[in-house]
């Protein structure tokens, strides 16, 4: 655990942020518009960042075609932000759990309690990153808004040394995380609301990143057919009327109930049900057909 002092006055999201310093003295609808209001430069903050993120997402999607993993790290909010992609992407997308994964600076009790000492670790993500036995096939994506947190830069360097890609996601400019890292994302969102809070700006700003990273990378893998999710499964009532609206929407023609009676010969995956109907095939044959064509709905419809 380090002791030395560090300058955070340096770093833009330490800074205090003039528009909000009268903020507790405003009446309460007007103290929500200048919070709110301090959030519309997150998107130009994130598209500035647009070519980074892009090669990011390849790095990522090449990553995962070899086998690799996608893996988030932080501390905090940071840490949070990708827990909360990593356990997200596999029911949207129909991904093993495994392949995407969010560890967090004290392991999982400081998803919900803090544990802020545990972020001047330098061996802390080491330690989970050799038990979760990082490969160099693997994609490491360490998250912090100051951009030097030693969780963070431990984990990067062994990454690094194993030959695992290293992306790093923070909120200022010239961090040293981006210095330890293949790909470095710096969105700078500037002086947080309330000084130095930076589960505000900084932590939306995070994961407008990280769902576009994760989301990209989906798309890259044939998980959508256009905009539509074909990969969900239908494992709820509300996924299951989703899956046939999506059905809906690829064979508008056919009736109702033959769209049902596919999805449910199909166990509920609506991208083998689409390759049933669009062939008028078995699901077995549907199956061997999305495997020739890597899950890629565009490939077996000679789109792609």
């Amino acid at each position: 655990m380090t002791t030395q002092p560090i300058n955070i006055r340096a770093l833009g999201t330490e800074g205090r942020n003039s528009a909000t310093t009268n903020i507790d003295l405003l009446p309460t609808l007007e103290m929500v518009k200048l919070l709110n209001d301090q959030n519309r430069v997150l998107a130009d903050a994130v598209e500035e960042q647009a070519e980074q993120i892009a090669k990011a997402v390849d790095v990522i999607t090449e990553r995962m075609r070899q086998g690799g993993r996608l893996i988030y790290i932080g501390a905090g909010t940071s840490g949070r932000m990708g827990v909360l992609d990593a356990s997200e992407v596999p029911p949207t997308f129909s991904v093993a759990a495994e392949k995407v994964v969010g560890l967090i600076a004290g392991g999982e009790p400081a998803i919900r309690s803090t544990a802020e000492g545990a972020e001047d670790d330098l061996q802390g993500g080491v330690a989970q990153l050799k038990e979760l036995g990082l490969t160099k096939d693997d994609v490491l994506v360490a998250i912090a808004a100051s951009g030097r947190t030693p969780y963070a830069i431990g984990a990067l360097d062994y990454a690094h040394d194993l030959g695992a890609a290293t992306i790093s996601v923070v909120n200022n400019k010239n961090s040293e995380m981006g210095k330890h890292s293949d790909i470095a994302i710096e969105v700078a969102v500037g002086p947080e609301a309330l000084t130095g809070s930076t589960r505000l700006k900084s932590g939306t700003a995070q994961k407008l990143v990280i769902n576009i990273l994760s989301t990209a990378t989906m798309i890259q893998q044939g998980k959508t057919y256009g905009n539509l999710m074909v990969d969900v499964k239908a494992s709820n009532a509300k996924l299951y009327a989703r899956s046939l609206n999506i059905l809906r929407e690829l064979f508008p023609d056919l009736p109702a109930e033959k769209r049902e009676e596919v999805l449910q010969a199909a166990d509920g995956s609506v991208k083998l049900a689409a390759v049933m109907l669009a062939k008028s095939i078995p699901a077995q044959e549907a199956r061997a057909e999305l495997e020739r064509n890597q899950g890629s709905l565009r490939r077996v419809f000679g789109e792609a």
